[in-house]
């Protein structure tokens, strides 16, 4: 089971997700309370271990903004709606996480992965399962939208994700990652992934 922790703002929020062993964590630079400049974002980055995967998080940016983030962080992967990205230019060596939300046009081909979530982003609601389940069976799906470590289990039983995304839900306040938070959510998803495993 493929994790990321979004929205990262702090060494603390860092560590925590290093410690639990995630795949990603992702800086968000679109309007939010965990918006962080590049410039944060690389300060940020350069305590993130090797092997985990820093992902830049936007919606609807220019292609300035685009340049800029992809200047100074040096992300791995950039995260933003499939629609933005008939328009921008990424740069080859940066590979593409598209975000498709439930109640747009799902495009079509499907991508190789995308990450599914509702309309709205980091906002903790709930994206629809039914249909993130029908996508999972057809591509690499990481389920993002309203997920924590109580229902995160769930969530896996009903979609069969590639990965699951969260943001808000190991948070304290809107922005403050809780570290024990953070790592219960990896035990839960890990617990139930390994427990899907072992069905017949």
């Amino acid at each position: 089971m493929w994790i990321k922790i979004c929205g990262m703002t702090s060494a603390d929020g860092i560590a925590a997700a290093a410690a639990a062993r995630v795949d990603a964590i992702g800086f968000v630079f679109a309007p939010s309370p965990r918006q962080v400049t590049p410039g944060q974002a690389a300060q940020l980055a350069a305590l993130v271990p090797p092997g985990i995967l820093r992902i830049a998080v936007a919606q609807h940016p220019l292609q300035m903004k685009v340049d800029e983030i992809c200047r100074t962080l040096k992300p791995d992967y950039f995260q933003t709606d499939v629609e933005d990205l008939r328009e921008l230019k990424i740069p080859a060596h940066v590979k593409v996480l598209p975000v498709v939300r439930f109640g747009r046009k799902t495009p079509s081909p499907l991508p190789a992965r995308m990450l599914f979530e509702g309309p709205s982003s980091g906002i903790g609601e709930l994206a629809d399962w039914g249909r993130a389940a029908e996508l999972a069976r057809q591509t690499e799906v990481i389920l993002a939208g309203g997920l924590n470590a109580r229902n995160v289990a769930e969530a896996i039983r009903a979609v069969r994700p590639f990965g699951v995304d969260v943001s808000s839900g190991v948070e304290d306040t809107p922005g403050i990652k809780d570290p024990q938070k953070i790592a219960e959510f990896v035990r839960a998803a890990r617990a139930a992934a390994a427990t899907l495993e072992q069905e017949p």
